[in-house]
Formats: structure tokens, C-alpha cells, sequence
């Protein structure tokens, strides 16, 4: 990575560009064109999106930007490659783990939840209760000694 960023570095130099001017042209952040340029890959959360950047700046600079993120492959895999097999069971051993409960399930699965659901019913049944009750409530206001009242009337 130190390879690339003094390349990218060298070049704009070279053609007396500087940094501000670099982040107007190809809307890149400054501050994430000086990471690049020095070559910090862990301030990147994205390496997709830092090869993108790569890749731009790459090209705004005249540089052969395939070539270059060919370099920056190779470095990436060189990088992740060094970690121990130990580690990597150990870490997928924490992930088994604290992933025994979840369900895997595909992003446009939609999980519907049933706490949720029985919330729901008994709401309804609420609701249900309470119209029945009105209507019972409303039937007795109209009837008068089990026969319904036709005319209302009006005590003087």
C-alpha cells in the first residue's frame, strides 16, 4: 500500500497539483485523499469503496489505473492472507456462539415477529368487545319494558 500512495503521491506532485484542488475535481474528501496518499488502508471501513477512490484518483492523475488496483488487490490479499488459522477458528467459534439463536435468513426475507402479533389480537378483541358492548348498551336505550319504543316522549 505504501508503494501505491507514494505513486499517487509523486504524481500529483509532479504535475503541481494540490490536494484541494484534486478533492473539487473528482469529489473525494481531502482528508480521505491524504489517508490514500499516506497510506493508512485502516481508516477505511470500505475496501470496495477505497478501491473506488483508488481508482479515480488513479485515473484523474493519468496514472494506469487498472494496473494499479491490480497492485492493490495483490496487497490486500498478501494482507488478510497473514492471519493465523487459530485466530480465524477462534473467531468463527465466538460467531457460532452468539449466533445460535438467529435464523439465517436471505435480506429480503421479511421475519415477522410474534410478540408483535399477539399485541395485535388482543387489540382487536378490545375493540370487538367494546363494539358489541355498545351495541347491547344502544339496544337497551331503545327498548322499553322488552318492547321497542316508537315514538319518544316528552314529560311536561
Amino acid at each position: 500500500m505504501e508503494e501505491i500512495a507514494e505513486l499517487l503521491c509523486e504524481a500529483r506532485e509532479e504535475a503541481g497539483i494540490d490536494l484541494k484542488e484534486v478533492s473539487r475535481d473528482i469529489n473525494i474528501s481531502e482528508i480521505i485523499l491524504e489517508n490514500i496518499e499516506a497510506g493508512k488502508i485502516g481508516s477505511f471501513k470500505d475496501i470496495f469503496t477505497l478501491k473506488e477512490y483508488i481508482y479515480s484518483y488513479a485515473k484523474y492523475l493519468g496514472l494506469d489505473a487498472d494496473t494499479l488496483l491490480n497492485n492493490f488487490n495483490e496487497y490486500v490479499f498478501e494482507y488478510t492472507s497473514k492471519i493465523p488459522v487459530k485466530e480465524i477458528e477462534k473467531t468463527m467459534e465466538l460467531v457460532a456462539k452468539n449466533s445460535e439463536n438467529e435464523t439465517i435468513a436471505s435480506p429480503y426475507t421479511t421475519t415477522k415477529n410474534k410478540s408483535k402479533k399477539g399485541l395485535y389480537v388482543c387489540i382487536y378483541l378490545l375493540i370487538l368487545l367494546l363494539v358489541i358492548m355498545a351495541i347491547v348498551w344502544s339496544v337497551n336505550q331503545i327498548t322499553v319494558n322488552k318492547t321497542n319504543a316508537t315514538v319518544i316522549s316528552y314529560r311536561e
